[in-house]
């Protein structure tokens, strides 16, 4: 079950882009105010329900909040300050490298070289999504050098804080503790380095209700059961499917179109995690008699 719900993060981080398109309007701190301020109000509702105190202490160490914050408002703020120094193209692949480092950061040391080839295989499979409609323009330059690194630093941060996950115990509840600080962090980044966006219109407060209970927000849950409870190679091999889903999503929405390329880097995931995870075949020994 812990590795579904991991997958079932993956998923939702792979309509990310297509939520995104109902909030384009909203500067990204404010959003992201909006999205994680949702996903704390998830915490509160579960105890709610629950019947538990609503402001119960968390049981977090120290280490565990600065590992949490600086994981989930960290990438965001990286990532979000990147795309304002670099082509979105180049900094989406280079974050895209925090799959191949989770890879190995959870692979057994008998299993690191297959994991290493099984995330190469990912690697340019997603390369090939995001810069499929490139228009050429997207080539290493000096002036985005600023951009490049705070994308390296997304991918570092976010494999990083996955790779902790499976280190560390915990609640559920901690995400929605966390999510809150980001929430706060995020609403002090919005009001020094963007201007407020007032009043939302109902198509993008669907958006955002949708991101915080979905991809930024309610996914987080569920990623964080995934990495401490469920079969973490196998999600790390399989996040290389998110922007793949993004891909597919967009294209049913008519937004995009099929193409060989997409197929080509969909052959090429699902080579790489066979590759990573090859699956485990019961010999006649291992069969219980009947």
């Amino acid at each position: 079950m812990p590795t579904f719900l991991g997958l079932s993060a993956i998923t939702l981080w792979g309509s990310l882009a297509l939520l995104g398109t109902m909030t384009t309007e909203i500067p990204a701190f404010q959003l992201l105010f909006l999205c994680f301020s949702i996903s704390a109000g998830l915490m509160l509702l579960n105890r709610l329900l629950q019947k538990r105190p609503a402001l119960q202490k968390p049981d977090m160490t120290k280490r565990q909040w600065l590992i949490g914050i600086a994981g989930l408002f960290g990438f965001h703020f990286c990532y979000f300050m990147a795309l304002r120094f670099a082509p979105a193209i180049q900094v989406s692949l280079i974050v895209y490298l925090w799959p191949l480092l989770l890879t190995l950061l959870v692979a057994t040391p008998g299993h690191r070289k297959r994991a290493m080839l099984g995330g190469v295989l990912g690697f340019i499979g997603v390369s090939l999504v995001i810069t499929q409609n490139d228009s050429g323009t997207s080539a290493i330059a000096a002036e985005y050098i600023s951009g490049y690194a705070l994308a390296i630093c997304c991918a570092l941060i976010w494999s990083t804080y996955s790779w902790s996950l499976s280190k560390t115990a915990g609640h559920s509840d901690d995400i929605g503790w966390l999510s809150l600080a980001v929430a706060l962090l995020s609403l002090a980044a919005h009001l020094t380095l963007e201007t407020s966006y007032w009043p939302l219109s109902s198509k993008e407060f669907i958006g955002a209700l949708l991101l915080g209970l979905g991809p930024v927000g309610g996914a987080f849950y569920l990623w964080d059961s995934g990495m401490k409870h469920g079969n973490r190679s196998l999600l790390a091999i399989s996040s290389f499917a998110a922007p793949l889903i993004t891909a597919v999503s967009l294209v049913l929405a008519g937004i995009s179109e099929w193409s060989l390329i997409l197929l080509t880097a969909l052959i090429l995931v699902l080579t790489g995690g066979l590759i990573a995870n090859p699956p485990k075949i019961k010999t006649a020994a291992e069969t219980p008699a009947s």
